[in-house]
């Protein structure tokens, strides 16, 4: 692990999400925030735990070994699973106190079934995402091979939204909450089977449409104080809401190396891309590429002192220049602020996306190494 560059979360910003959603939803629906890929970067049982200790009543995961991970840490609320479990892991998953499914493979069924242990499944239903799930005649036949298995419980079913966040036009989304609809009166009209959990809330719909919140919500960047889209903010503040109380709980942080001065007319890095113009004092500083500062950012800066220093040349794999010509007093092992705050200055998760021409999941997600809770 690379000790010269961590991440800082907030779990008083983590706490404050997961109260103010749970204001938003009320006491009656499930609140189950999504900490799967590491807690979007933050920290798998770490924020998991803030999340419980404020409320949540479920958490979701993408993996088993995301939810026996969350076990190991003590956490001991109903664990949703949403992505797939290979039919070899399937033994051991119903062995997990409170863990759930999601089911759309006929296949995964028939081992539930066999291993005879009690196991409670939801059913993902396409309604138009076009990724996991079944719809109409598959999905009917689906019900009906779980019903010769006494020992499995449909106990939700549940699907996602392909067009809710990156638009302002949720004719899409609302097309898909009547297909939802209309798939479980199917199979309670031709199976007879009715789920006690009904959900499809990502994070754009629990803030944006009362009506898609069913019995449990699925909060996920928001949870983490991080907008889905300027879109979904957008939409958000037409609907009438005041500015939104989110509060980003993300910092990356790392030191600097070497401080330098570079007369002018100097090419600085790999390729030379980058020519002084001046004579110029870098700091270098021990993160690349390879710690998920990403190689296509263009017109980046860091913060240094409270100010804003340029990345200069290529990032390499373990190392970025910047430019502190303008900022005075600059040492060795001062602290760099990659993404976050310093003294008035901020760096956005949004920011950083927009330099490397992507989103703020991808950002998050993608930093790895030394965590640090606040």
């Amino acid at each position: 692990m690379n000790n010269l560059v961590w991440k800082e979360i907030s779990a008083e910003a983590l706490r404050a999400n997961m109260g103010a959603l749970r204001k938003m939803i009320g006491s009656e629906r499930i609140l189950c925030p999504c900490v799967k890929s590491d807690a979007y970067g933050h920290g798998l049982v770490e924020a998991g735990r803030c999340f419980v200790e404020a409320g949540a009543d479920w958490l979701s995961v993408n993996s088993l070994d995301e939810a026996k991970r969350l076990r190991e840490g003590g956490i001991e609320v109903p664990v949703y699973i949403m992505g797939y479990v290979l039919l070899e892991e399937l033994a051991e998953l119903v062995e997990m106190k409170d863990v759930r499914v999601i089911v759309y493979n006929r296949e995964t069924v028939e081992v539930l079934g066999k291993l005879g242990k009690e196991v409670k499944i939801h059913l993902k239903l396409e309604t138009g995402n076009n990724r996991q799930g079944l719809a109409d005649d598959k999905l009917v036949e689906l019900v009906e091979a779980v019903k010769q298995y006494r020992n499995i419980e449909i106990e939700g079913m549940a699907t996602h939204f392909a067009n809710i966040e990156d638009t302002t036009d949720h004719s899409y989304a609302e097309e898909q909450l009547q297909e939802f609809r209309r798939l479980i009166a199917l199979i309670e009209d031709r199976c007879g089977v009715v789920p006690k959990i009904r959900h499809c809330a990502n994070s754009a719909a629990t803030l944006l449409f009362d009506e898609t919140r069913f019995e449990m919500v699925r909060p996920g960047i928001i949870s983490y104080g991080l907008w889905p889209s300027k879109e979904t903010y957008a939409s958000y503040l037409a609907s009438g809401a005041k500015e939104f109380w989110a509060r980003p709980a993300f910092s990356w942080k790392t030191r600097v190396a070497q401080v330098k001065d570079v007369p002018a007319a100097q090419f600085v890095g790999y390729g030379c891309t980058y020519r002084t113009s001046r004579k110029t004092t870098l700091a270098i500083l021990p993160v690349g590429y390879y710690d998920g500062y990403d190689r296509g950012v263009k017109g980046a800066h860091v913060l240094i002192h409270g100010k804003r220093a340029a990345v200069v040349g290529r990032i390499c794999m373990n190392m970025i220049m910047v430019d502190v010509t303008d900022i005075e007093g600059v040492a060795v092992e001062d602290e760099v602020v990659l993404i976050g705050q310093s003294g008035g200055e901020l760096i956005s998760v949004e920011e950083f996306a927009g330099w490397a021409g992507t989103i703020n999941y991808e950002v998050t997600t993608r930093i790895g190494g030394k965590l640090v809770v606040k």
